[in-house]
């Protein structure tokens, strides 16, 4: 286990920005029957996400929710020394999208800025390596930024993962200060399952070619993607997460010298309802703990656990509170965080379309 311990850094101010665009799941039925679709909506608990149109990028959700997060909270930009953009859905395959990032929010030419391409955990990770530079080094301010557009990498005819993806963007503010006590960070991975959660056109490993991009039927029961979209085994990940999420939670909590019933809020990454009711049951957790989005936004991927405390916890963190993420998802990486929010402030949801923010 790759354990880390940090202290006196923290997360300030938070922010994040949705696409306008609302899809009603049980509405979302050109190729299913409908039926089908309340079948699939009820088990996973799914009923709204939120799509970016074509012309919105994970980076106009991340960069909306950066000047929301800069506005509210009157940031001087010459003091942010280091930009961590997360996300698999970039804008381009380079340059990184943390460079134009660093332009647009009009950052210094002497901020560190690059990519993080992790999938659901990586929100965990970044955290640690801005943690990590901050506690070590003489940098004051740092934004971590992490934006998923997966509507735009799944396929819509096949109904293993049609009804849970959505989009959005968050901005966490990190610094240094000493009113931060100890942060606790455990970070896995397993290469073995990368199979369970893949692209598997349109690299470099199988270019993109005409085969890459048709579609066809690819199991007996008529779902249809190309290689170039998304499929998830979701049996198997259901397995995996059921066996390391609890016992890496345990063991965190063992590291860091805790127990769960010290947590203020216990936070999961929005995967399915049935998959964190079950940890929940399995773990005896206090479930007017744990809050949830995965209703109104469904699954987004690395955004969903930032994302759910802006929606949920803002007015909630004021004070000294302690909170503990839990997160899983392709690599097959998962991450556990026990971190201290102190007097966290938290902006309200902007919305984006077109790739502007439209409720600024």
């Amino acid at each position: 286990m790759a354990y880390l311990k940090f202290k006196g850094v923290g997360v300030t101010a938070m922010s994040a920005a949705v696409p306008r665009h609302v899809i009603h799941n049980y509405e979302y039925t050109e190729y299913f029957p409908a039926d089908q679709v309340k079948e699939v909506v009820d088990k996973v608990g799914i009923y709204e996400r939120r799509f970016a149109d074509a012309a919105t990028c994970s980076s106009d959700l991340c960069f909306a929710a950066a000047e929301k997060l800069i506005s509210d909270n009157a940031i001087d930009k010459e003091e942010i020394d280091l930009l961590i953009f997360i996300s698999q859905t970039p804008d381009y395959r380079m340059p990184a999208t943390s460079c134009l990032l660093q332009e647009h929010l009009g950052l210094s030419h002497s901020c560190i800025a690059f990519d993080m391409t992790l999938g659901c955990s990586a929100f965990c990770y970044g955290l640690s390596v801005a943690y990590s530079l901050l506690e070590k080094g003489n940098l004051r301010k740092a934004l971590v930024l992490d934006g998923e557009t997966r509507s735009k990498v799944y396929s819509p005819k096949d109904r293993r993962s049609a009804f849970l993806f959505g989009d959005g963007g968050v901005a966490a503010l990190v610094e240094r200060d000493t009113k931060f006590g100890e942060s606790f960070f455990s970070l896995n991975t397993d290469g073995s399952r990368a199979d369970l959660i893949m692209i598997k056109g349109g690299g470099y490993r199988h270019p993109s070619s005409e085969e890459t991009l048709k579609e066809k039927v690819v199991d007996e029961y008529g779902n249809i993607r190309s290689d170039e979209q998304g499929y998830m085994k979701g049996g198997d990940v259901f397995n995996f997460v059921i066996r390391e999420i609890p016992r890496d939670i345990k063991n965190t909590l063992a590291y860091a010298g805790m127990d769960a019933g010290q947590m203020d809020y216990i936070v999961f990454h929005q995967a399915n309802n049935f998959i964190n009711s079950y940890i929940a049951k399995k773990m005896k957790l206090d479930t007017s703990k744990i809050p949830s989005t995965i209703g109104k936004y469904g699954n987004t991927s690395s955004v969903s656990v930032p994302l759910t405390i802006v929606d949920q916890l803002r007015g909630k963190l004021d004070g000294n509170k302690t909170l503990l993420l839990s997160a899983f998802g392709v690599g097959m990486t998962w991450a556990t965080a026990i971190v201290p929010f102190v007097d966290c402030r938290i902006s309200e949801i902007v919305e984006v379309e077109n790739g502007q923010c439209v409720s600024c």
